[in-house]
């Protein structure tokens, strides 16, 4: 092989090159830096049947960018011959031995990555180079070329496990979402033995705190909310720091437009939680005119759907057997529009006038508008999920989910519906079922009432919040008879300093500090042995967490513990009531602290609790 520079004239491309066609090929990529820097990597060529002229084996693209920049330079009027092409000039050969070649030259390379391109961009900028003249010389959009400089806001560490395929492309482009406080921490779960650092999806989740929303699924304007965002440096997504702002604004937006539907006149707009799925197979395509609703699907990942004119199948088939849809020419009604609104406002104001004089028909009334819902009331159920498996698995299976689940299968047939029902509310909305619920309820003993009353609190009561702990500590829920601690609680506990205090809790302090700088598994094994009562440690019973009791507490000074959080927020509201009652009254807050359910019963003296203990008992 020998090199040398051959003009354009004396160049054309050999049909055995793989890059062979009529129609030149894509140079766009090239072009840029040929024209900047001409070409610098030699074409290969053999000669051709006419002295002096040579066939391009390998090359054609190199060759079609020098050509193009040689008539934009003929076209400007810049004098002198076009550069000449380094080339290297092989022997001449078979047809067979061309096509190797040129095949060869085209697939044997390998593109630099991420972390090769950065280390060049920044040498480049630190020489004094633009990024916009980087952009130019190797034809990459601006946008390109600062993302990839950008990989110097990774630790050095990452980028050196990156370029030595210790981590994959999805997640450096994950870190790049992480502070720097952010990248240390997952570099620690890297280097712990016990614990798995998150990667790909998962590690967006873990810097996302568990989910990751686009910014693109919002409904409210993202710049007026003020809500932090935050973006990786390889692609344009940008997501929302914090997914609990964004569904309160989420939810605002989603009841503006469910009122705004409801102006314009439409007959019911249902909220279909992201627990649920709206399936179309179920629904018919219903004009508003003839009762279609609009039905609003919310997903978990923030997206919004707004389905407008559906009934149920069940409603079409109802109304089919009716006769009220019909083909034919519609009839015009007696009464007009405004008229009708006149009789539906007197006829509300007469009937409402009276039910506030019958609390029973009123209650009977709220309670089937707790369990089918209608226009005006949007009741969402307690979906009990968690983003770990372990964790949901364990509450479907722990004694209060049984027992819960059978009073309400109880009051599921007391309502005529079917048993295996999953819940009791949730319903569409639907006029006809609201009605037929309340004329049946009007049959129901209280007691059996106050049985239906509870279920649907039960499932429409928020997990986490301040109700819970109100609730826990009035009923005086003692969570030993409740819960029993298995693999999937130990599993989540990840504080060695909270692991100590717990094995002082079931294995006494002398053990606690024997084993004070032994490894989380090994603490962990001592409470499962001590719960088991096997590896020859005495078996402890009745052991709950202080997390989980009523009323619970933390295991350290740093906070952090909702459940904590909650009960403080009862007494509060403990302490407000008492001042409410007996403004002028100088009643020490103590009297408002939660009660010790060691010194005494939270049931005694309470009318309701004893009222509802007489009714089961009966």
């Amino acid at each position: 092989m020998k090199l040398d520079f051959i003009a354009l004239d004396r160049l054309s491309v050999s049909t055995t090159n793989m890059r062979y066609a009529k129609r030149a090929p894509d140079v766009a990529d090239i072009l840029p830096s040929v024209r900047r820097r001409g070409v610098l990597q030699p074409v290969m060529v053999r000669p051709n049947g006419a002295p002096g002229t040579f066939e391009i084996i390998a090359g054609a693209r190199r060759f079609t960018a020098a050509r193009i920049v040689a008539d934009e330079r003929a076209a400007a009027g810049e004098a002198g011959p076009p550069e000449p092409l380094p080339c290297a000039i092989l022997e001449r050969s078979d047809d067979a031995d061309a096509v190797e070649a040129s095949l060869i030259e085209n697939i044997a390379r390998l593109d630099a990555d991420e972390v090769t391109q950065w280390a060049t961009f920044t040498r480049l900028v630190k020489e004094g180079r633009s990024i916009e003249d980087v952009a130019a010389t190797f034809g990459l959009p601006d946008l390109t070329i600062r993302r990839v400089l950008a990989l110097g806001n990774l630790l050095p560490r990452i980028r050196k496990m990156y370029a030595g395929e210790q981590i994959d492309r999805a997640t450096v482009r994950h870190l790049t979402l992480a502070s720097r406080r952010q990248q240390s921490d997952w570099l620690a779960l890297v280097d712990d033995a016990e614990q798995r650092a998150p990667m790909g999806g998962q590690l967006k989740a873990w810097l996302l705190g568990g989910q990751s929303i686009a910014v693109t699924v919002a409904l409210f304007d993202v710049a007026e909310s003020g809500l932090a965002t935050v973006s990786d440096l390889f692609c344009e997504d940008r997501y929302f720091a914090d997914a609990g702002a964004f569904w309160t604004a989420q939810n605002a937006a989603i009841e503006e437009r469910r009122a705004a539907y409801l102006a314009d006149g439409w007959t019911g707009v249902h909220i279909i939680p992201a627990s649920e799925y709206f399936q179309t197979w179920a629904y018919e395509k219903t004009p508003r005119r003839k009762g279609g609703r609009v039905y609003i699907d919310v997903r978990a990942t923030g997206e919004v759907t707004f389905y407008e004119g559906y009934v149920s199948r069940r409603e079409a088939e109802r109304a089919a057997r009716a006769g009220t849809e019909t083909d034919a020419r519609p009839v015009r009604p007696e009464i007009t529009p405004a008229c009708q609104s006149y009789v539906d406002l007197h006829r509300h104001a007469a009937v409402r006038a009276e039910l506030a004089g019958h609390p029973g028909v009123a209650l009977r009334m709220m309670v089937a508008h707790v369990i089918v819902g209608s226009p005006l009331w949007s009741v969402r159920r307690e979906p009990q999920a968690a983003r770990n498996d372990a964790t949901c698995e364990s509450v479907e299976n722990c004694c209060g989910e049984a027992v819960f689940d059978e009073r309400r299968r109880a009051v599921l047939a007391l309502l005529g519906k079917d048993p295996e029902r999953a819940t009791v509310t949730g319903g569409d909305g639907d006029d006809y079922e609201l009605t037929r619920l309340f004329l049946r309820l009007l049959d129901v003993a209280d007691a059996a009432l106050g049985d239906a009353i509870a279920i649907a609190m039960g499932e429409t009561l928020i997990a986490g919040g301040a109700a819970v702990e109100a609730v826990g500590q009035t009923l005086g829920v003692d969570m030993a008879a409740w819960w029993q601690a298995d693999a999937a609680f130990l599993d989540l506990v990840r504080d060695k300093e909270v692991l100590g205090n717990m094995v002082g809790e079931v294995a006494g302090e002398t053990i606690a500090a024997a084993n004070a700088k032994e490894k989380g598994a090994t603490l962990k094994r001592i409470i499962a042995d001590h719960l088991c009562g096997s590896g020859g440690r005495a078996k402890v019973e009745r052991w709950v967490p202080r997390w989980l009791a009523f009323p619970p507490s933390a295991y350290t000074s740093r906070g952090g513990v909702c459940t904590v959080r909650a009960n403080a927020r009862v007494a509060a509201a403990k302490r407000d009531a008492v001042s409410d009652a007996d403004p002028d009254s100088d009643a020490p807050a103590s009297l408002a602290a939660s009660p010790d359910p060691d010194d005494s019963d939270p049931q005694d003296g309470d009318p309701v609790i004893a009222e509802d203990e007489e009714r089961r008992a009966a």
